[in-house]
């Protein structure tokens, strides 16, 4: 990739969950981060590693050791975003009220009191929401729910090996 070109996304309805699936404001977020990384962050970085060079010896300098970790970490994060743009299917609403990455789904579990209601964030962690939880569209739920809309009773198999069937209460996006 040239430095500074940003991955492209495809549009359009998700049908391969091995795909990064990401909503609008996600895939606007990681872009903004990953142009903020590659420009500020790096130049950041290289200049807190020149100022620790200059402290002298660095096999024993902490400051040049820490530098050098922060940018390692830093680059992991960097390749990790271009990564997921690169892959991103970018979930649009189709308006048909089902679930699809970036929406909050409501659901119980069959037996369950609608007191017992559960409120989920289906997509990347990258969508997380403060106060939801995220199901990852690849899931066995996540997987069972997309596509379910208001009322639709959905199975899916648990990593224990029992079946379980959850009702979806309200989908929202």
């Amino acid at each position: 990739m040239t430095p500074g070109a940003l991955p492209q996304p495809t549009t359009g309805n998700l049908t391969r969950v091995s795909q990064q699936q990401l909503s609008p404001s996600a895939y606007e977020r990681l872009k903004a981060e990953l142009e903020d990384l590659t420009t500020r962050g790096r130049t950041e970085v290289a200049q807190e590693i020149e100022v620790a060079r200059a402290h002298g010896d660095l096999s024993e300098n902490g400051d040049y050791h820490a530098a050098k970790e922060k940018q390692g970490l830093m680059e992991a994060r960097i390749r990790k975003i271009e990564s997921m743009l690169r892959d991103a299917v970018i979930a649009e609403d189709d308006g048909s009220g089902s679930v699809q990455a970036g929406s909050i789904v409501t659901i119980v579990y069959e037996g369950d009191s609608p007191d017992d209601a559960e409120r989920y964030l289906v997509g990347s962690i990258e969508e997380r929401v403060e106060g939801l939880d995220v199901i990852s569209p690849a899931s066995p739920l996540g997987e069972a729910l997309i596509g379910a809309t208001q009322g639709d009773t959905v199975t899916y198999e648990a990593p224990t090996g029992a079946t379980l069937k959850v009702i979806v209460v309200a989908v929202e996006r």
